[in-house]
């Protein structure tokens, strides 16, 4: 293979002709770092909530949180951004329509929601699962307080369930982050849109993706040693890891 290498290239001004194409990529990382956060606050949110409706004795609710579920895991991401930023706005009467396709840096907002919304449904399970860990005399002796059913969720069963799932809420904040790639289609230049927009202009695919690869390597090591010292301090005696 006949290719030209030349790392000079990051500190080529870009097409915008006021940034090298290193601190477009650098950008292109706040970018992600941005998304990823906004999109699994929500995540967390939506899922906490969805989990919940999952877990309490009332058929009604369990099948709310089955619905928002079933429907934002089981569409394809892609699809998804799509109906989020295409469909959307033509659905909503027009002048709620004008206003989504004229608000300043509409891509970063429809991506955020709509990876909070995926990732929500998806937390839901991860949530779900840790309050079917619990022995049903934990709610029992809530309600025996006094506590109300959604008291006994906020103060007696989701801070132990948050624990027990922290392992897994970490996974689910890695892949919430490299989803954001994802955005591209809509045209948000996160990380992955700023090293295409590099590889297009100047043709050096081979720098502008390793150095993109390295730098999501170095945001996605940084959430793990993160969420690793959380784990250790959100750890419960009796769970998890024996012996």
């Amino acid at each position: 293979m006949n290719y030209h290498w030349n790392w000079a290239a990051f500190f080529d001004v870009s097409l915008d002709g006021a940034h090298t194409y290193w601190e477009t990529l650098v950008m292109g990382l706040g970018w992600t770092a941005a998304t990823a956060v906004g999109a699994f606050a929500i995540a967390l949110l939506l899922g906490s909530l969805a989990g919940v409706l999952r877990n309490v004795p009332s058929p009604w609710l369990n099948r709310g949180g089955s619905a928002f579920v079933e429907v934002f895991r089981n569409i394809p991401l892609l699809m998804q951004m799509f109906l989020w930023y295409f469909v959307l706005p033509e659905a909503l009467p027009k002048e709620a329509g004008d206003w989504l396709k004229q608000l300043p840096d509409a891509q970063f907002y429809t991506a955020v929601l709509c990876l909070g919304c995926y990732h929500g449904a998806r937390m839901a399970e991860v949530l779900r699962a840790g309050l079917e860990s619990l022995s049903k005399g934990q709610r029992m002796a809530g309600q025996a307080l006094g506590l109300t059913l959604p008291q006994t969720y906020l103060y007696v069963l989701l801070p132990v369930a948050y624990r027990i799932v922290t392992p897994a809420i970490t996974s689910e904040f890695l892949s919430c982050t490299k989803n954001t790639s994802v955005a591209l289609a809509i045209g948000l230049i996160e990380l992955t849109g700023s090293a295409r927009a590099m590889q297009e202009n100047t043709f050096q695919v081979f720098e502008a993706f390793s150095i993109a690869t390295l730098l999501y390597l170095l945001l996605n090591m940084t959430i793990v040693f993160t969420m690793r010292g959380i784990e250790k301090r959100a750890a419960l005696p009796g769970y998890g890891k024996k012996g």
